[in-house]
């Protein structure tokens, strides 16, 4: 059975395709609300909404730099004045550098973090006081296993995604009293579009498919699945958490 969030709504950053989508519909099919966030590929935006409205719910595109403090907190208030608030914000965009990091310069640095971690800060603050209004709210965020350790080239992208993972759980310390639940998930190798930057992408899929417990490789349609548990009553007190959905790949991780 899928949570019941009838009458929510959620703004998803970056969502346009690959997990972002796989959790916009999910939360569409409970019953959500659905601002479709984008930068550069609006056909995209265009696809996903059409299939969340399919779900009898309400659907928002709204084109956004989540890297800018003024555009993600334009997003938010956007998404509020079409569907009416902002119960669920989800920070999902995700970008980065991929080099060495001794080759990281300060551009590479604030492109990666203002994405991927600065975005979700400035989103929440942005959300909170709508949140605030209802009495409910959750915030939910996408990290990865390279927030915990060290793979090639991931050097930049892994702070980023520690820094998003610092950043939740002081969040769900600050606001779990105002019924206002923030939780990490950290999923293993999904195939989507992002994988196509990363130069040993082929290596990186066959390792995960040889070497996951659960047999297959992690979806977007299970990202969804567990963000729209995250936001359900059921899950009220799993507080400031990363959850690994990876299919156990981590645990034999070598």
């Amino acid at each position: 059975m899928k949570p019941d969030l009838s009458g929510r709504t959620a703004v998803i950053t970056g969502s346009g395709r690959g997990i972002g989508r796989g959790i916009a519909l999910a939360l569409a099919q409970s019953g959500c609300n659905v601002a479709v966030n984008f930068f550069r590929h609006r056909e995209d935006a265009e696809q996903t909404a059409a299939e969340v409205e399919v779900f009898g719910v309400q659907a928002a595109i709204i084109k956004a730099n989540v890297a800018k403090e003024d555009e993600i907190r334009g997003l938010v208030d956007e998404a509020a004045r079409q569907l009416g608030s902002v119960d669920i914000f989800v920070g999902n965009a995700a970008s980065g550098v991929i080099k060495p990091i001794t080759e990281i310069d300060a551009k590479a640095w604030d492109w990666t973090l203002n994405i991927n971690a600065r975005s979700i800060l400035f989103g929440a603050q942005a959300a909170v006081p709508y949140m605030r209004r209802q009495g409910w709210g959750r915030i939910v965020t996408i990290t990865s296993i390279g927030s915990r350790r060290v793979f090639p080239e991931y050097g930049v992208v892994g702070v980023s995604k520690a820094a998003i993972e610092a950043v939740t759980r002081y969040l769900a310390v600050e606001l779990a009293r105002e019924n206002i639940i923030a939780n990490c998930i950290s999923p293993g190798v999904v195939l989507t579009g992002a994988l196509d930057f990363f130069p040993r992408r082929d290596a990186m899929i066959s390792h995960a498919e040889q070497n996951t417990p659960a047999g297959r490789l992690v979806t977007p349609e299970d990202v969804g699945n567990v963000t729209a548990w995250l936001c359900s009553e059921e899950a009220r007190m799993i507080v400031g958490q990363t959850i690994e959905l990876d299919g156990g790949y981590s645990l034999v991780l070598e």
